[in-house]
């Protein structure tokens, strides 16, 4: 059989720019949580010029097509669906253009480039860009989701970072917004139309970053807290005193704990027994040992807080920061381990994480009392990463059982606790029910005026925002 398109893509692209072997497509078509679908085929432009005449091509043949980075997002938004007649548009070839300027403290880079690459380049210039993750995505998936990460408390998110953008619009049109400047206050600050709205605007082929010095010495403490309302105080306490220096505030529940140090047998139980909620506390800075013991000070303040917090704070180590990290990063494998699980990754206002959480696990003793929940995230920023698990004879059916557990969460979260449904995955076909439904029609009709100035096909994404 023949096809048009292909052919077409084929002769703009070139060989290596065109995937259609199903052993070629599959490590495209499968998401890294959710999506599985199967494309007409994979389009690798090497340039914004290509990406241009990729969509050029795919609107006079009127295939949809879905952007995709390095497929690390947790939505289903860089995947195609299950009709075959989607285009994936790979930017992994787009991985050229990494160029620093050190007095200037940034960097422009194609949108292919991976963040392990860009801080690669960064490194021997003593920067980085400051966005920390697990996986390791493209730059241009990371504006397009408005990537978070573990240290956003002290660097924000990509928006923060984000100085300017190149971006193909749906039909074909290229447009610079390539700001280097961090002063222009100069109308429509247009980069933002692209962040966070999962490529269905328009496709971004190259980005212009602010990018920090790497911090040359960290302090890493872990505090048993008594309860969620014990681990606010605490966060309090260490804004106010160790404000400039802080980097970083994970929450790690006891269930969540327990799954770490049953599945990961190198790493060591730092607590006799775990307490309700371990607070992972990170300082960092550029200034040197001699003029700052990051250490000491930690010590210092978190001592001084136990004096003050008494039986709400259970220990507190200071040290092995890698070690703690480890129990970090190593929770979400060690949960898939452990039976059925729903992850869900929503916000509330910080100061209500507590009772947000003591609510769900009302709700799960009172409806599902065989659903165990294993929390933990981002307390500093307000997110937390909701994982509930259960076993496989517990339930009949577990997709209706999952889609009755989003229904249940995600109300609560929005409506009681005035929260996210996606505190930083974004939207995706995973959630998009829950945008149309919480998304007010306002909004919904701004964004379709958007929409159809930059995608006038209404060709690009697996998202509708309007």
């Amino acid at each position: 059989m023949t096809d048009a398109l292909v052919d077409a893509l084929r002769a703009a692209l070139g060989e290596r720019g065109v995937l259609t072997s199903p052993e070629d497509r599959v490590r495209f078509e499968e998401g890294w949580r959710y999506g599985n679908g199967t494309a007409r085929c994979i389009a690798r432009p090497a340039s914004s010029d290509e990406v241009a005449i990729t969509l050029r091509l795919c609107r006079e043949h009127g295939a949809r097509v879905v952007p995709q980075g390095a497929n690390t997002g947790l939505v289903a938004a860089s995947t195609p669906d299950a009709s075959g007649s989607m285009v994936v548009l790979s930017l992994e070839r787009l991985n050229k253009t990494i160029d620093v300027d050190v007095h200037g403290r940034l960097v422009e880079v194609d949108g292919g480039v991976l963040l392990s690459q860009l801080n690669e380049a960064l490194a021997p210039h003593g920067l980085w860009f400051p966005v920390d993750l697990g996986a390791d995505p493209q730059v241009g998936g990371m504006i397009a989701t408005n990537t978070g990460g573990t240290r956003l408390l002290k660097y924000g998110d990509v928006r923060r970072n984000l100085l300017g953008v190149e971006v193909v619009l749906g039909d074909g049109r290229v447009v610079s917004l390539q700001n280097r400047l961090r002063k222009n206050n100069t109308g429509l600050d247009g980069k933002q139309l692209f962040v966070g709205t999962s490529g269905v605007f328009g496709v971004v082929t190259r980005a212009v970053l602010q990018v920090e010095p790497k911090p040359t010495q960290r302090s890493t403490a872990l505090v048993g807290c008594r309860d969620g309302q014990a681990v606010l105080e605490l966060l309090r306490a260490v804004e106010q005193n160790l404000g400039d220096v802080l980097s970083a505030f994970e929450v790690m529940s006891a269930n969540a704990l327990d799954a770490v140090f049953r599945h990961q047998p190198d790493l060591r139980r730092p607590f006799a027994e775990l307490p309700a909620y371990s607070a992972l506390v990170e300082l960092s800075t550029t200034l040197p040992a001699n003029a700052i013991d990051l250490d000491s000070v930690l010590e210092e303040r978190l001592g001084a807080h136990l004096e003050v917090a008494e039986e709400s704070i259970v220990d507190v180590l200071v040290g092995n920061g890698d070690e703690f990290w480890q129990m970090r990063h190593h929770i979400s494998e060690s949960l898939r381990s452990d039976g059925r699980m729903l992850a869900f990754d929503v916000s509330v206002p910080r100061s209500s994480l507590p009772e947000f959480t003591d609510r769900v696990i009302a709700l799960l003793a009172e409806e599902h009392a065989f659903v165990r929940l294993c929390d933990y995230g981002h307390w500093g920023d307000g997110g937390t990463h909701l994982n509930l698990l259960w076993q496989d004879g517990d339930v009949d059916d577990h997709d209706a059982f999952k889609l009755q557990l989003q229904e249940r969460i995600y109300e609560l979260a929005v409506k009681d606790f005035a929260g996210s449904y996606s505190a930083e995955h974004g939207v995706g076909p995973h959630n998009q029910r829950f945008y149309d439904r919480y998304t007010s029609d306002d909004v919904k009709q701004l964004c379709r005026v958007i929409g159809e100035c930059c995608d006038p096909g209404d060709l690009l994404g697996t998202v509708r925002l309007g």
